[in-house]
């Protein structure tokens, strides 16, 4: 039986979960507390999250296998990462009155991206949106906040995870 998965992030480019170790990149403004993490400062929120729900191209990939609940992703949809919006870190349909990013991207970042629990709710205005564990560019070079992995990497890891199941992102 799948149970509460314990995964950890840490800014040295490592990542561990169900004992096996894997890499990762974090934020291009490193990690930061909680408290100090600011919308677009590139940082990384230390803490513990739980894993929301998740987002699929389904245009390139086929489902991964998890027990999370998966969406497909659609041409209209997005994320508001405006401060000033009702909708800040949320889920939203494209077009939109308020800053939001696409997650229909060229790249192969959201081919999949799971919905962590930072800032979750309500959100506090202007400390972070859009905090995703997704899939990282070769090379691993540094996020704009989030947690990223090399596909095969992230499905394999997501094969043990449930609504229980934490990431934890250290130094």
């Amino acid at each position: 039986m799948l149970g509460a998965m314990k995964m950890v992030a840490r800014s040295d480019g490592r990542f561990s979960a169900d004992g096996a170790e894997y890499r990762c990149a974090l934020g291009k403004g490193g990690v930061v507390a909680y408290g100090d993490k600011r919308e677009g400062d590139g940082a990384s929120p230390i803490g513990v999250y739980r894993l929301r729900w998740g987002l699929y191209r389904s245009d390139r990939i086929e489902p991964p296998a998890t027990t999370l609940q998966l969406h497909a992703i659609k041409p209209d949809d997005g994320w508001c990462d405006a401060p000033e919006d009702p909708a800040y870190n949320r889920f939203v349909r494209l077009p939109y009155p308020a800053s939001c990013e696409t997650l229909t991207r060229k790249d192969e970042l959201y081919d999949i991206l799971v919905v962590l629990d930072h800032n979750d709710g309500p959100p506090i205005s202007g400390a972070g949106s859009a905090i995703f564990l997704h899939c990282a560019k070769p090379g691993y070079p540094p996020t704009r906040g989030c947690v990223a992995m090399a596909r095969p990497d992230l499905e394999s890891v997501l094969k043990t995870c449930t609504n229980a199941s934490t990431l934890e992102i250290r130094r």
